[in-house]
Parts: C-alpha cells; structure tokens; sequence
C-alpha cells in the first residue's frame, strides 16, 4: 500500500506539537541547522548559555507538509520528519538520506525529571568532539559523561575531565558529516554504541532536552555550522602565538628575572612567562606579595623591553578573610556576590588560600565585579591572566567540587531571574569565570584583544578564553595523548588549546621526552611549558646540549611560521575551522581507505597546508611508513617533491616529519626572539606547485581590535603551472592595513629543467636556483597585485 501523498502547507516559524503531555518544538535556527526542544507538559525556558539568544532567535521559516501522521519540515537542504504520534524526529538530508533517527519521541521524557533520547547510529560513522576527553581521537564505542572536574593526572581511562562540550560531529567512511549539540550543562552522558551497539544515547539528570542536529555535508561545514550556533574565538593577541614559559612557581622578582634573562641569553625565542599561585600574598587572588615582588609595574615594564609579558593566575576562589581589610572579600560582601548554601548561610570551602568563597558568576552584576578586581593588575602592565581551579575545585571533600544544592541566583542574558542548585550551574561555572574575566578586560582596555586561559569550560566558552588540557603526566603516552586531546577540542570549537610541554606532573621527564614535546608543542595552537613544583626544573635549556640545541632549532621555526600561524588563525576567527586538525578534515576521503582513520590517526595538520608524522610509538621508536593523502606532497625540511604517497621514516632525535600539500603557498618571516620584535627584511612565501594551488598573506597589529574596523592585511595569493614553468598571482588586498615587509622572497619548490627566468608583468627581474632548499628564488617589491611569471 502506497503513502498518502504529502500535502504543502504555508510556511512556519516553528513547529509545535503536544501529544501524552509532552510538547515538541522543531525550528531551525540557520540554514543547515535543526533545533528540537522537549518539555513535559510545556515547553523549557529558551535561554542559553551556550548560544547567544540573537542566534536562536534568528530563525528560517520551514516549509511544512502533512500526510498523515506524519509531518514534514523543509529548510534548505535538510528535512525534519515528525512522527505526530510519537513526537519521534527525523532528520534528513538533502537527498533524503537520515543524518539523525530519533527512537525514542516523547518517550525520552518518561521519568519525572531529566531525559533518556536513543537514536540511530551508522555503522560506518566515526565520531569526533566532546572537547578534551581521552579514550582515542575516535568516540565510537566509547561513553563519556559530561561534568566539569579536577583530573590530576588523568589517565587514558578517566572520565569526566575538566570541560564539557556536549558536540560532537559524526563523519561516515565516505567522508559524509553531520553533528549533534545538546545544549544542557547539567550532569550529561553520550554513549556510541558502547551500552548498545549501533545506538546513540543521550542522557541527563535534569534541565531541558534542546538539541541542533547540523547537517554538514562536509565535516568543514559542520564546524562553520557549529560556530554560527556558539561562536568563533576571537583573534587571540599575536604574543599568544608565541612560546609561553610557565611553573608552579616562579616565587620572587629575582627569579622571574633570571628567567627571561635566560631565555634571552640563550636565544630560545619566547613571548609569555606565566606567575602561579606563589605571587599572591598567601595564595589570596589579586594580591601580590609585596615581600618577593617588592614592584610589580617594574618587574613587567622591564620584561616588555625584553620582548616578554606576563600572565597571572587568577583563580575563582576569595580568601574567606572577614575583617582583614582583603579587598576582594570585603567588596563582594557588600555587593552579596558570594554562592551561599539552601539556609542562606555563606558557601565555604577550602581551596589554596584555605578557607575560601566563590563568586556567583550566572549574575551579570558579579561578573562585572569581578572584571573590575583586575583594575590594579592592569595598570601594573600585566598582559594576560589564567583562570584555573574553576570546575570549580574544592580541597578535602570527596566530590571534589562544591555540594549540589548550593544555591546561584540567576540574574544574566535572557534567562528568567531565578535561583537554582549548583547541580545546574557546575558545568557552567569555569565558562562564566573565563567570560567575567574577557569582559573585564575588555572594560579595562577598549582596544586591546583579551588573553584569558581557562581550565574549566562549557560549550561556547571559546569566545572568552584560550584553553589546556589540564595536570597531565610526564609520559610518552601523554605525549601522545595531549594531541587527540588538541584535535578534539579543536573539532568542539576551542581552537586556541594546548598542554603542558613536558608534562606538568609525575617523574621528571627525560631529555629524550622533554626534546619530543618541544618538537611537537612547537606545531601546537598554545606553546607553553609548564611543570608543578617540588619537581627537577624542564626549562627548555635544561639537559646535554644537543637536546637544547634541537628545542632552540623547533621553537625557532615556530616563530618563522607565526606568519602561517596568524594568518590560520584569522581564518578561524570567521569560520571556526581550526589551527589544529585531523589530517580528514581537510582530506574527507582518507576515511575511506580502511583502519585507523585511513592510517592518519597518528599525524595531524597544522592549518591547510602543513602536516605533521610522529612516530606512532614514539616511547620505542622503529621505522614507520608516513601514508599522505595522495601523491606529489613536498618534504618541509628540503623542500623536495616526494616520489609517491607513502614515505619510509627512520626516527631520529633531531628530527620530525613534516609534509607540505601540493599547492600549498606557506608565508614565513625572518626570525626574532619575541613577537614584540617586528622582523626586518622580506616575507618568504614558499610555493609548492599542485592543484588548488592558494595562500593567504594576513598582518595587522597584533594586539589591538583595529583589525575590526579594517585596519588589517589580507591576500590571496595563486599559482598555476603552465607550459613554460609557474605563475603566480597576488589578487587585491584587503583591508587598509600596512604590512612590516620591505619586500617578497618568493621561492618555487619542485623546480626542474633550465636556468629560471622570471618576469612581474612586463619588468623582468632576476631569478636564481636555491640549491639549498630546492627552489627557485625570487626578490619581489611588495606585491600589492598582478602577476609573476617564472619561465625555463
């Protein structure tokens, strides 16, 4: 028997349907993007922590068919297909393939409180997201559970970790994407087949069941769509970028001095040294213990003529110090911001400085409060500030983190003021921190970019603060690890990420280990090497010289990327598509090719262009193959076209195999020892002939938000092979900004066959084979467009 013919009916906002005492809502909030909400009886508050109420507020219209039970609505190329009896949704793509397949319908709101929703899951999807989660950089057969907590030294096997980013993105062997984001930050749990196979669980122990199915197709476009729902990060400040020097502690002004004359002396480049805990007076937040750092404004003008800023540690926790003239507890008790039990008394619990009370962040009057402490820290010079300890961690109690029922009183964005259990804010509460802090700063200082590094966070929370991974350990399983970690939380929007270089607990690292990190921490989105105290120092010049020379040559090269790296890092400020990536986001089609994500689970890629092989078993190193996504792919180091598309590689201490797309056009500048240095001399661009053959030249200030107002640089820039040899074009420029550059090198890898001459337009200027590195070169004035032809 035929189905009733689908009847079209006049466009909708929303749809809403209620049926045995539930209510569905379906709407779509952007194109590719299905929002479905579920409430017993009625449905939940619509407000968001995650995405901004301009955002689901926006809305595309659906077009609505009925034929039966069933109901169909259209938007753009995705289909939400409603079981009107069931209130079970389907959604589809546009060739009518499910994406998602509900099996439950109001059947997930059985109980009295939380959710249960199953759904469908293919068999050839792999699953990717959750933030830092371990357990392999694929989810497929794996639970996790979302609730932010303090992991000191997390293993392979510990879950739940210190964020909770409830997206992931599910992408078939094909290549086919689509993601799911269930906005809830109470206590969840996802499950991929692990409880029952071939099934999605969704569960939570309380708030609403608010999902966006996002619908891709590719696993590019699903991260476009996720950050139109919560956000890019912002353009991080270029020092950001740099290498960044951290222990728990560098405890006087001496100290952090010998530091960074260190690092100077030893021309190990570097941008950032981090002060924890022991700054503080007693470990009491936005203090300075006048004894050990007698001038804070000197010690941070000094080391800004270095070329080095620093970053304090600011945590959640105020000393609870009644009558003892501590400022940051005497004003918060004035302005009653403080969390406090269900009997009204005062929340306190013990933290470093010992007994301590935590801000109310979900109360916008308190955040702004809190970004006010930060005026004196500020007018010292201090550049940046950590936000750790913000799951929120609490000493001397089994949970580790502060009792459920301690009462927050909502007051901010568009939710309904009301009171409720930290139960529902816990997951929150470091994203909150992070925002009261980015806030703050940006009241402070108008026109600078904010740098705020968080611990803890929620979905969305990269719009406020760069992230890590947390205490991890100094081991080769770490090492290894720390990158699906990275390429995680890259994929769930938290773009800005890294851990701590070396490891930042257990046994020393060993020179080998610590030289491995540096290599691989150099191709990180945040370079920072941090260690915990009572520990031997893993400064980057501790160990046999060789192993110092090998660090000084990796962190050098990070900073003759950083043009690479910034201009990466714009992108990802519109797009979301982030600085570090699975070698399949940007080649789909690997997946296709069998077992451990086409044989790339082990390497990983650095913007578009640059990919990167450690060894797989980096604690034993053998020889290894290297399978590239195709052939014609160029070694960095030599800039030699590789034969085929699988390499043989002996490991050696001195070296890490990193490969360059054809086509790729790679930016890079002459070396300085800080980002506060601005280089001299010629931008390099690197150009490696193949299809799609494109880069992106990209400057601005790099501390301000003038790039907002078009104070900036960016270009295009094309090369195509012809008969006679390679052309490249320099499409316009955007934006009105003036470069540092006096002029181009421009070198063409892969070059065979004559004498090269070249021409720009109708001049010709001088060509010459660089031996060294296997290219062509070419001096250029500074191209602001047209064309260079380099004929044999």
């Amino acid at each position: 028997m035929s189905a009733a013919p689908l009847v079209r009916a006049d466009a909708v906002d929303r749809y809403v349907l209620s049926r045995g005492g539930v209510t569905l809502e379906v709407s779509a909030p952007a194109s590719g993007i299905v929002r479905v909400r579920m409430g017993r009886g009625r449905l939940p508050e619509d407000a968001s922590w995650a995405v901004p109420a301009s955002v689901r507020r926006a809305g595309q219209p659906l077009q609505l068919r009925r034929s039966g039970a069933r109901v169909e609505l259209v938007s753009g190329s995705l289909t939400a297909r409603v079981d009107t009896a069931t209130l079970r949704v389907e959604v589809l793509d546009g060739n009518g393939q499910a994406l998602f397949s509900d099996l439950s319908g109001r059947a997930a709101l059985a109980g009295t409180r939380g959710f249960e929703l199953r759904a469908r899951l293919r068999g050839d999807d792999h699953v990717f997201g959750l933030g830092d989660k371990t357990g392999g950089l694929d989810r497929k057969g794996g639970s996790f559970v979302m609730w932010n907590s303090d992991a000191y030294k997390f293993t392979q096997a510990t879950d739940p970790l210190y964020k909770s980013v409830p997206f992931f993105m599910a992408v078939s062997d094909a290549g086919k994407a689509w993601g799911l984001f269930l906005d809830n930050p109470w206590r969840t749990r996802m499950d991929f087949g692990r409880a029952e196979r071939d099934t999605l669980s969704l569960g939570g122990e309380g708030g609403a069941l608010d999902y966006y199915v996002v619908g891709g197709p590719t696993p590019k476009d699903v991260l476009r769509q996720y950050a139109q729902l919560t956000g890019a990060p912002p353009l991080m400040p270029l020092w950001s970028l740099g290498f960044q020097q951290s222990k728990w502690s560098y405890r006087t002004d001496a100290e952090v001095r010998a530091i960074a004359a260190r690092l100077r002396s030893e021309q190990l480049p570097a941008d950032v040294i981090y002060m924890d805990i022991d700054y503080q007076d007693r470990a009491r937040p936005f203090t300075v213990n006048g004894a050990a750092f007698p001038d804070l404004p000197k010690l941070a003008r000094d080391l800004r003529e270095q070329g080095l800023r620093l970053v304090l540690i600011t945590d959640p926790h105020i000393a609870n110090a009644p009558g003892q003239g501590y400022a940051p507890y005497d004003t918060g008790m004035a302005r009653d911001v403080f969390l406090r039990r269900p009997d009204g008394a005062l929340y306190a619990g013990d933290v470093w400085p010992g007994s301590a009370v935590f801000p109310d962040f979900s109360r916008e009057p308190v955040r702004r409060w809190w970004g006010d402490l930060y005026t004196g820290l500020t007018n010292a010079g201090v550049a940046g500030f950590w936000n750790d300890m913000n799951e929120p961690a609490i000493f001397n109690v089994p949970s580790k983190t502060m009792p459920l029922d301690v009462v927050h009183r909502i007051d901010s964005d568009d939710f309904a003021p009301r009171r409720a259990s930290h139960a529902e804010l816990h997951n929150v509460y470091g994203q909150l921190n992070s925002r009261a802090t980015f806030e703050g700063l940006l009241r402070l200082q108008p026109d600078q970019r904010p740098f705020v590094l968080t611990r803890a966070s929620y979905a969305g929370g990269q719009r406020y603060a760069a992230t890590w991974t947390g205490d991890n350990v100094s081991s080769w399983q770490h090492l290894k690890m720390g990158v699906q970690q990275l390429l995680n939380l890259g994929l769930s929007g938290f773009a800005y990420a890294g851990n701590d270089v070396g490891g930042y607990a257990g046994e020393t690292p060993s020179p080998e280990l610590l030289t491995r990190w540096f290599q691989i921490g150099a191709f990180m989105p945040l370079f920072r090497s941090h260690a915990e105290t009572h520990r031997a120092d893993q400064e980057p010049w501790v160990g046999p010289a060789a192993h110092v020379a090998i660090r000084r040559h990796f962190i050098a090269e990070r900073y003759r990327l950083l043009p690479y790296l910034y201009a990466t890092a714009e992108e990802n400020s519109r797009t979301g598509i982030p600085l570090l990536r699975p070698v399949f986001l940007n080649f789909p089609e690997v997946l296709a090719k069998g077992d451990r994500l086409g044989a790339t689970e082990d390497q990983f890629m650095v913007g578009g262009d640059l990919l990167v092989a450690p060894s797989p078993t980096p604690e034993s190193p053998g020889d290894y193959t290297v399978e590239l996504p195709g052939p014609g792919w160029f070694d960095y180091w030599t800039g030699q076209r590789l034969d085929g598309a699988k390499v043989s590689i002996t490991p050696r201490l001195e070296s890490l195999p990193v490969f360059v797309r054809p086509g790729a056009i790679v930016t890079r500048q002459p070396l300085v020892q800080s980002t506060a240095f601005v280089p001299t001399g010629r931008l390099e661009l690197h150009v490696y002939p193949g299809a799609d053959c494109r880069g992106e030249l990209y400057a601005d200030d790099g501390v301000s938000l003038g790039y907002r107002r078009g104070e900036f640089l960016r270009q295009t820039v094309r090369c195509e092979q012809t008969a006679e040899g390679v052309r490249i074009r320099f499409e316009p420029r955007e934006g009105s900004g003036t470069p540092w550059w006096s002029g181009l090198t421009l070198l063409v890898h892969g070059w065979s066959g004559g004498v090269p001459k070249a021409w720009a337009g109708m001049d010709s200027l001088p060509a010459s084979l660089d031996a060294d590195r296997g290219a062509v070169q070419v001096l250029l004035p500074d191209m602001r467009g047209g064309a260079v032809e380099i004929r044999r």
